[in-house]
Protein backbone atom coordinates (compact mmCIF):
# COMPACT_ATOMS: atom_id res chain seq x y z
CA UNK A 1 0.00 0.00 0.00
CA UNK A 2 1.46 3.32 -1.02
CA UNK A 3 1.26 6.70 0.73
CA UNK A 4 -1.54 7.93 -1.56
CA UNK A 5 -3.74 4.95 -0.63
CA UNK A 6 -3.00 5.39 3.08
CA UNK A 7 -4.04 9.03 2.90
CA UNK A 8 -7.20 8.07 1.01
CA UNK A 9 -8.11 5.47 3.66
CA UNK A 10 -7.53 8.01 6.42
CA UNK A 11 -9.71 10.57 4.64
CA UNK A 12 -12.46 7.99 4.05
CA UNK A 13 -12.39 7.11 7.74
CA UNK A 14 -12.57 10.75 8.82
CA UNK A 15 -15.49 11.50 6.51
CA UNK A 16 -17.54 8.30 6.71
CA UNK A 17 -16.89 6.58 10.04
CA UNK A 18 -19.72 8.30 11.93
CA UNK A 19 -22.30 8.13 9.10
CA UNK A 20 -21.44 4.45 8.64
CA UNK A 21 -21.91 3.84 12.36
CA UNK A 22 -25.34 5.53 12.27
CA UNK A 23 -26.43 3.39 9.30
CA UNK A 24 -25.19 0.21 10.99
CA UNK A 25 -26.87 1.11 14.27
CA UNK A 26 -30.15 1.74 12.44
CA UNK A 27 -30.02 -1.87 11.20
CA UNK A 28 -28.61 -3.57 14.28
CA UNK A 29 -29.82 -1.55 17.29
CA UNK A 30 -26.71 -2.62 19.16
CA UNK A 31 -23.62 -0.49 19.76
CA UNK A 32 -21.05 -3.29 19.66
CA UNK A 33 -22.47 -4.92 16.55
CA UNK A 34 -22.64 -1.51 14.80
CA UNK A 35 -18.97 -0.93 15.62
CA UNK A 36 -18.15 -4.39 14.28
CA UNK A 37 -20.08 -3.62 11.10
CA UNK A 38 -18.09 -0.42 10.54
CA UNK A 39 -14.80 -2.27 11.07
CA UNK A 40 -15.82 -5.10 8.77
CA UNK A 41 -17.02 -2.64 6.13
CA UNK A 42 -13.72 -0.73 6.23
CA UNK A 43 -11.82 -3.98 5.71
CA UNK A 44 -13.93 -4.58 2.59
CA UNK A 45 -13.43 -0.99 1.43
CA UNK A 46 -9.65 -1.18 1.93
CA UNK A 47 -9.61 -4.25 -0.30
CA UNK A 48 -11.09 -2.11 -3.11
CA UNK A 49 -9.20 1.12 -2.34
CA UNK A 50 -7.45 1.19 -5.74
CA UNK A 51 -10.82 1.22 -7.52
CA UNK A 52 -12.27 4.08 -5.47
CA UNK A 53 -12.13 7.61 -6.77
CA UNK A 54 -12.08 10.77 -4.72
CA UNK A 55 -13.20 10.25 -1.11
CA UNK A 56 -15.90 12.90 -1.40
CA UNK A 57 -17.33 11.91 -4.77
CA UNK A 58 -20.98 10.81 -4.95
CA UNK A 59 -19.91 7.50 -6.50
CA UNK A 60 -17.61 6.74 -3.54
CA UNK A 61 -20.29 7.77 -1.06
CA UNK A 62 -22.81 5.50 -2.78
CA UNK A 63 -20.37 2.57 -2.70
CA UNK A 64 -19.64 3.08 1.00
CA UNK A 65 -23.35 3.20 1.84
CA UNK A 66 -23.90 -0.05 -0.06
CA UNK A 67 -20.99 -1.73 1.74
CA UNK A 68 -22.11 -0.71 5.24
CA UNK A 69 -25.71 -1.72 4.51
CA UNK A 70 -24.76 -5.15 3.21
CA UNK A 71 -22.29 -5.66 6.06
CA UNK A 72 -24.91 -4.68 8.65
CA UNK A 73 -27.51 -6.97 7.10
CA UNK A 74 -24.99 -9.84 7.12
CA UNK A 75 -24.21 -9.29 10.80
CA UNK A 76 -27.91 -9.04 11.61
CA UNK A 77 -28.63 -12.32 9.82
CA UNK A 78 -25.73 -14.12 11.51
CA UNK A 79 -26.87 -12.96 14.94
CA UNK A 80 -30.53 -13.61 14.21
CA UNK A 81 -29.70 -17.24 13.54
CA UNK A 82 -27.64 -17.40 16.72
CA UNK A 83 -30.49 -16.10 18.89
CA UNK A 84 -33.43 -17.82 17.22
CA UNK A 85 -31.99 -21.31 17.33
CA UNK A 86 -33.48 -22.95 20.39
CA UNK A 87 -31.78 -26.08 21.56
CA UNK A 88 -33.93 -28.63 23.35
CA UNK A 89 -33.26 -28.82 27.06
CA UNK A 90 -30.97 -31.73 27.80
CA UNK A 91 -32.44 -34.13 30.39
CA UNK A 92 -29.06 -34.41 32.11
CA UNK A 93 -29.12 -30.67 32.82
CA UNK A 94 -32.35 -31.10 34.77
CA UNK A 95 -30.71 -33.87 36.85
CA UNK A 96 -27.95 -31.66 38.30
CA UNK A 97 -27.40 -32.21 42.00
CA UNK A 98 -25.78 -28.80 42.59
CA UNK A 99 -28.32 -26.21 43.61
CA UNK A 100 -28.58 -23.38 41.13
CA UNK A 101 -28.22 -20.00 42.74
CA UNK A 102 -29.73 -17.76 40.09
CA UNK A 103 -33.54 -17.67 39.88
CA UNK A 104 -33.34 -17.40 36.07
CA UNK A 105 -31.11 -20.50 35.98
CA UNK A 106 -33.62 -22.38 38.12
CA UNK A 107 -36.43 -21.41 35.81
CA UNK A 108 -34.80 -22.50 32.59
CA UNK A 109 -33.11 -25.62 33.99
CA UNK A 110 -36.22 -26.87 35.74
CA UNK A 111 -38.74 -26.06 33.05
CA UNK A 112 -39.69 -28.81 30.69
CA UNK A 113 -40.95 -28.14 27.20
CA UNK A 114 -44.48 -28.71 28.49
CA UNK A 115 -44.15 -25.95 31.06
CA UNK A 116 -42.52 -23.57 28.59
CA UNK A 117 -45.33 -24.32 26.14
CA UNK A 118 -47.76 -23.17 28.82
CA UNK A 119 -46.52 -19.63 28.19
CA UNK A 120 -47.53 -17.31 25.40
CA UNK A 121 -45.03 -17.27 22.55
CA UNK A 122 -43.84 -13.74 23.37
CA UNK A 123 -43.29 -14.65 27.03
CA UNK A 124 -41.48 -17.84 26.02
CA UNK A 125 -39.20 -15.79 23.75
CA UNK A 126 -38.48 -13.28 26.52
CA UNK A 127 -37.68 -16.07 28.99
CA UNK A 128 -35.36 -17.76 26.48
CA UNK A 129 -33.54 -14.51 25.64
CA UNK A 130 -33.18 -13.63 29.32
CA UNK A 131 -32.34 -17.05 30.78
CA UNK A 132 -30.64 -19.01 28.02
CA UNK A 133 -28.88 -16.22 26.13
CA UNK A 134 -28.46 -13.94 29.18
CA UNK A 135 -29.53 -10.90 27.22
CA UNK A 136 -30.13 -7.63 29.05
CA UNK A 137 -33.69 -6.32 29.17
CA UNK A 138 -32.76 -3.44 26.89
CA UNK A 139 -31.61 -5.72 24.08
CA UNK A 140 -34.65 -7.98 24.48
CA UNK A 141 -36.84 -4.89 24.24
CA UNK A 142 -35.16 -3.90 20.99
CA UNK A 143 -35.48 -7.37 19.49
CA UNK A 144 -39.14 -7.74 20.46
CA UNK A 145 -40.13 -4.15 19.64
CA UNK A 146 -41.42 -3.64 23.17
CA UNK A 147 -40.53 -1.15 25.87
CA UNK A 148 -37.94 -2.23 28.40
CA UNK A 149 -40.52 -1.89 31.19
CA UNK A 150 -42.95 -4.16 29.33
CA UNK A 151 -40.24 -6.79 28.84
CA UNK A 152 -39.37 -6.68 32.56
CA UNK A 153 -43.01 -7.01 33.58
CA UNK A 154 -43.71 -9.84 31.14
CA UNK A 155 -40.60 -11.67 32.33
CA UNK A 156 -41.67 -11.34 35.97
CA UNK A 157 -45.16 -12.61 35.15
CA UNK A 158 -43.75 -15.49 33.07
CA UNK A 159 -41.39 -16.37 35.90
CA UNK A 160 -44.29 -16.54 38.38
CA UNK A 161 -46.34 -18.59 35.89
CA UNK A 162 -43.49 -21.11 35.41
CA UNK A 163 -43.05 -21.48 39.15
CA UNK A 164 -46.80 -21.99 39.55
CA UNK A 165 -46.93 -24.53 36.69
CA UNK A 166 -44.12 -26.46 38.34
CA UNK A 167 -46.20 -26.65 41.51
CA UNK A 168 -43.80 -24.58 43.59
CA UNK A 169 -44.55 -21.71 45.92
CA UNK A 170 -43.88 -18.45 44.01
CA UNK A 171 -42.99 -16.66 47.25
CA UNK A 172 -39.96 -18.89 47.87
CA UNK A 173 -38.12 -17.44 44.88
Amino acid sequence: MDLHESIKIQKLYEIYEQPMYRIAYAFLHNREMAEDAVSEAFVRIIGKIKRLGDAESPKTKSYIVKVIKSTSIGIYRRNKRKYTYEQPIDDSVMQLSDPLTNVEDKIIAGSTGEIMNGLEETDRTIVMFRCRYEMPYKEIAQRTSMSEAAVRKRFERAKRRIIKLRGENPNEN
